[in-house]
């Protein structure tokens, strides 16, 4: 029994480790580990153990008491859920003896979480599905998920499509009160009985796009005057028909832009407007927002103006067709001939003129998937951009050029697509750079617009030792939306904006709302920098959706061919190993070094990994080894076969990737 003094020593101990310890609000930030960290509020980052984290998800708001270990470091004990912001969530069926638990897809939780017998809602092992948390694990660490509806399993077709739009939330339903406002307008409104609205159903409009489009949102005429041409690039006018900041249209911005997928799209505008009301369907009287642009000889784009028209479009043509016309394989559109011949010749002149005086992104080999019955790759095909396609591209960037200059004349807000060249945070790597290489521009100012297109122009030389023009696009910036005029480094244009997809990309849709309160002479309602973030955000959340569909495919469809070989480049290359693509599919694997026998150094200014007996360097060919393709983790991965010697390997110049920070911005190559 302890005395007095005891007593008191005990309770002396006990008041100092409590004055020792710290309750605060925290977030919880998880780890790849067991353990974690709680952020406070003064950006403190203090050590979750294992067992404590056992009681929180990632980002849970948590009240933590803070208190040193044996160690005199501190640690983080979870006292109290103040908030969870876990919401519904994507995930996997799995099993554990006879219990079902639910492995959520995501970045930061790899713990199973089990699924009750009352919450399963029919799922089987091997399910994917859509999931909420049923008990948070707080209490005692054990939580629990609810099934809120079963997607389908690896035999169901399109599953890699279903599953990625759930897991990044992409609206799909239309609201009651939304379809039933784009009713009354469809009924109350005929855009064709607008007086303002010019007559031009004489002229020979043609569409160019894929075979199975319905959306079509563009047709092109010509016609030879002096000096030049008149190019008429028609755009369907969606417009007419959505009242501003009806709900209509903002279910329209929560969208963002057409999605589309590999035997599947998601459209940005119900199909009643994207298909029938507004596409420039053949021999259909329709509104449209046509740009009229004097092209000269030598490709100078030059006066322009934007009309409020009516337009019948004479044709719907594939881009095929149009390419078998084109290189004389084909005399079936004999009867469109004059507008076709003289769109090729405007397209002569305007790529001549771009090449020239601007930057046209290198040719590259693209690859075509034909899908089976069950929405899978049955096999892929190489092939080079058709002649139609690039003709498309053309009168495209000729309109979209036009529409960033007329809403920078009557100072609109866009938005506009600028590109501002090199990574603002990578300036003395670029100078590092041009010293070694191009010394003549070390000193010369980045961010001017001759520099730039000079400096690409240089790297893209194919006479230089090294691939230079590969070698940079680690330090190029992505283009980027504003509401202000800029350069577009990129394609080496003083500003650039995007108006030809208004049934496709939302950002096209403001323009065309921009163009025509200049035209009304209407009250200016700005484009604003949050509008664009949040669109932007949108629109990336679209692109990362389909850009893991595409990925599950092609693990899937190499997951039977793991231990084949396969020609390959070097298409990144990094300081742990590098990317491969493969030459007859075009998809990409990772060869990872780290644990090769012999140790590699990396060098930045060669674009090269070197070891005592091998080497790799950036765009040469390589024959590799399909070690394995996991489609549960997206992941492929290869292995070098027969490593070339130090300092061997060809460039393999045909196959440079082109950097995704300057892709034109066209409407060319839409997917079905």
């Amino acid at each position: 029994m302890l005395n007095q003094d005891s007593l008191s020593q005990l309770k002396g101990l006990k008041a100092q480790m409590e004055s020792e310890k710290e309750r605060a609000d925290a977030v919880v930030k998880g780890t790849q580990a067991r353990y974690g960290f709680a952020v406070l509020a003064d950006g403190r980052e203090i050590f979750i153990p294992p067992d404590e984290m056992l009681k929180a998800f990632p980002d849970d708001e948590v009240k933590v008491c803070i208190r040193p270990d044996k160690g005199n470091k501190f640690i983080a004990e979870i006292e109290r859920l103040i908030n969870c912001p876990l919401g519904d969530f994507t995930g996997r069926c799995v099993r554990k003896g006879k219990a079902l638990f639910v492995e959520p897809d995501l970045p930061r939780l790899s713990r199973w979480l089990f699924i009750p017998p009352h919450a399963r809602n029919g799922v089987k092992e091997g399910d994917y599905v859509r999931s909420a948390v049923l008990r948070h694990p707080i209490k005692d660490g054990r939580p629990q998920a609810k099934v809120l509806a079963v997607l389908g399993n690896n035999d169901t077709p399109g599953i890699e499509n279903s599953y990625t739009e759930a897991k990044y939330a992409l609206p799909q339903e239309w609201s009651k009160q939304a379809l039933q406002q784009m009713e009354q307008q469809l009924s109350s409104i005929n855009p064709l009985d607008q007086q303002r609205r010019r007559d031009l159903t004489d002229l020979e409009f043609v569409s160019i796009d894929s075979a199975r489009t319905q959306d079509i949102d563009d047709a092109l005429y010509a016609e030879i005057c002096g000096g030049g041409w008149n190019l008429y690039v028609a755009i369907a006018d969606p417009t007419s028909y959505i009242e501003p900041g009806s709900l209509l249209e903002q279910e329209i911005a929560d969208r963002g832009t057409s999605v589309y997928f590999h035997g599947d799209a998601i459209p940005m505008m119900p199909e009643v407007l994207a298909h029938d009301s507004c596409a420039l369907a053949e021999d259909k009287e329709r509104p449209a927002l046509v740009c009229k642009i004097a092209v000269s000889d030598d490709g100078v784009v030059g006066d322009f103006e934007f009309i409020e028209a009516s337009v019948r479009s004479r044709a719907k043509l594939s881009y095929i067709a149009v390419d078998r016309y084109l290189t004389g394989n084909y005399d079936e559109l004999m009867s469109h001939a004059t507008p076709l011949e003289a769109l090729y010749q405007i397209f002569r002149a305007l790529r001549q003129q771009r090449e020239a005086k601007e930057l046209v992104m290198e040719e590259r080999i693209e690859y075509h998937w034909y899908m089976n019955e069950q929405k899978k790759i049955d096999h892929i095909e190489p092939h080079e951009k058709l002649l139609s396609q690039k003709l498309v591209e053309e009168c495209m960037i000729a309109a979209n050029r036009c529409c960033a200059r007329f809403l920078q004349q009557h100072s609109r807000s866009g938005p506009f697509v600028r590109h501002q060249g090199f990574r603002s945070d990578r300036t003395q790597e670029v100078k590092k750079f041009l010293t070694r290489f191009l010394p003549d521009f070390a000193d010369k100012p980045l961010d001017d617009l001759g520099t730039y297109r000079s400096i690409m122009k240089e790297l893209s030389d194919t006479t230089q030792e090294l691939p230079l023009r590969s070698m940079v696009n680690r330090l190029l910036a992505r283009a980027e939306l504003d509401t202000s005029p800029g350069a577009h480094m990129g394609m080496g244009l003083p500003c650039y904006s995007s108006c030809t997809s208004p049934l496709r990309k939302y950002t096209d849709f403001l323009a065309h709302r921009q163009i025509k309160q200049v035209l009304h002479e209407e009250a200016q309602e700005q484009v604003s920098a949050q509008q664009l973030s949040a669109l932007a955000e949108r629109i990336q959340r679209a692109r990362a959706a389909s850009q893991e569909a595409e990925q599950w495919l092609r693990c899937e469809f190499l997951s039977s061919q793991v231990g084949n070989e396969y020609q390959a480049v070097i298409s990144q290359i990094n300081s742990g190993g590098f990317t491969a693509k493969l030459l007859d599919n075009g998809i990409e694997g990772i060869v990872d070094l780290r644990q090769h026998r012999e140790k590699f150094s990396f060098d930045r200014w060669t674009a090269s990994l070197t070891s005592p007996s091998h080497s790799f360097h950036l765009n040469t060919e390589i024959r590799v080894k399909l070690e394995s393709a996991d489609p549960h983790q997206r992941e492929i991965r290869l292995s070098p076969v027969a490593e070339p010697e130090a300092g061997t390997g060809e460039p393999a110049a045909a196959q440079t990737p082109a950097p995704e920070s300057v892709v034109e911005v066209s409407n060319a190559d839409k997917s079905d």
